[in-house]
């Protein structure tokens, strides 16, 4: 694991550097883990056979275990931490309900594409496939290479191998979907006078384009809470997030030995659960002052990148030559799927600044919600559209029912019910549009015409 874990450290670092050494990279917004896995691919056991990652006694490379655990430890960092008092779902639809509904739709709707594909479509064209293929799309477009990691697992624990390389697979697609896609929709927007501000790509800050922040534009990641004289404070953070993450483990432990394995909750929501738990204990101390936020958000998030690094880096390209096709249609769905919201509701259901906000999302549904911020500030440089912070407020409840998502549309996938779920998910998308339309209201202002507020807000 060590010898891994700095082969992989070397590779962020030098695609990191050629990040900001090659136009071609910052002009696709690709993130350094990505480049990063895409070297260690390209060098690992299966092409050029240069870098010695570790193989485990099955001939199988070790990293193909490490997303699942760094994705545990990702969601020990969720509940941990002191926040400022978020607003109600209740709030969340007063503040910004558009975005609110529009955002849930759209997750709520991919799950139900792929499992009512995965039911009625693959299980004709390719009755051979796993029931739960299809599953892995939303996995890894919607969710990202984590949140594949997590589904995935399930998956591989109830005899399906392949779920991981399939999913990664999918994540990897779906974050080239969301940039390429993305900056054509952009190119789209500027000529059709959709966008109110729009930059080129050379006249974003240097910090965007080549991931190195220039002195004057630096932000402070996180503060001290305890003393350096009696421990360290990222030391302090990471024993929270571990201790969370152990019990986490303990308790995986505890119910497979009570129910001989045939019961078992995801590693990553137990570890989630007891990082929640660890948080209550210390407010309950007096002590949960103590847990910086934004520097559980930085651990989090530096974990997702070696996460996606060793996920991209373990793809077994042998699964993806034999599931090319599958894969190819099931990722042109997902990818059509995210342009016709796009394109059909987004300029309906938000009520200002259309354009940036379905841009917004359409990365979010098919990458990551980092590709949405450098996108969104091509078209919106200043943020005055108030995507980002809308978004904020509305995902505070739509966290929970994607949460709820990953764990448990997979246990009833592996049980068999397919149809069943993606039917209860597709009215509970339709069921959000007819509330977004009832509570908030739809607009008709052509698309290319400003609407109420677009012209006030600073710039």
């Amino acid at each position: 694991m060590l010898v891994d874990f700095c082969l992989m450290s070397a590779l962020l670092v030098v695609s990191h550097l050629l990040r900001r050494r090659l136009r071609f990279l910052q002009r696709l917004y690709i993130p350094t883990p990505i480049v990063a896995g895409l070297l260690g691919l390209a060098l690992g056991h299966q092409f050029a056979g240069i870098l010695p990652f570790t193989v485990g006694r099955d001939d199988a490379p070790a990293m193909t275990a490490y997303p699942g655990v760094l994705v545990a430890l990702v969601f020990a960092t969720l509940f941990l931490g002191r926040v400022p008092s978020q607003s109600s779902p209740r709030g969340a639809i007063r503040q910004a309900g558009d975005t609110f509904f529009y955002n849930l739709a759209s997750e709520l709707g991919q799950y139900a594409l792929a499992l009512v594909c995965g039911a009625w479509l693959l299980s004709v064209l390719f009755p051979a496939l796993n029931p739960g293929f299809a599953l892995m799309m939303p996995a890894g477009f919607a969710g990202g290479h984590g949140t594949a990691t997590a589904i995935g697992g399930v998956l591989v624990d109830n005899g399906w191998p392949e779920a991981l390389t399939v999913g990664y697979t999918f994540a990897t697609v779906g974050l080239l979907a969301g940039i390429v896609g993305g900056m054509a929709l952009v190119k789209l927007g500027v000529k059709q006078g959709w966008t109110r501000v729009a930059l080129s790509g050379s006249q974003l800050p240097e910090s965007v384009r080549g991931g190195f922040v220039p002195a004057d534009q630096r932000q402070s990641i996180g503060e001290e809470t305890v003393h350096p004289i009696s421990l360290d404070p990222l030391a302090w953070h990471v024993a929270l997030v571990f201790t969370s993450l152990g019990i986490g483990y303990l308790a995986d432990v505890l119910i497979r030995t009570l129910t001989n394995e045939d019961f078992r909750l995801p590693l990553f929501a137990l570890a989630m659960l007891a990082g929640a738990l660890v948080q209550r204990v210390l407010d309950v101390l007096g002590l949960g002052e103590y847990v910086d936020r934004r520097l559980m958000e930085r651990i989090g998030s530096s974990a997702s990148d070696y996460l996606v690094g060793f996920a991209v880096a373990s793809i077994e390209v042998t699964v993806v030559v034999e599931h090319a096709v599958p894969l190819a249609l099931v990722s042109a769905l997902g990818v059509g799927y995210a342009l016709a919201l796009f394109w059909f509701l987004g300029r309906k259901m938000f009520h200002n600044f259309w354009f940036e906000r379905s841009l917004f999302v359409y990365c979010w549904n098919t990458g990551v919600v980092g590709i949405g911020i450098a996108l969104l500030r091509v078209v919106d440089p200043r943020l005055r559209s108030g995507t980002l912070q809308d978004f904020g407020v509305a995902y505070v409840a739509i966290s929970f029912v994607a949460i709820a998502l990953i764990v448990a549309v997979p246990q009833l996938v592996v049980r068999g019910y397919v149809a069943t779920p993606g039917v209860v998910l597709a009215i509970a998308f339709v069921g959000c549009i007819l509330m977004s339309r009832s509570l908030v209201g739809w607009w008709t202002t052509p698309a290319d015409k400003l609407r109420a507020g677009e012209g006030e807000r600073p710039g």
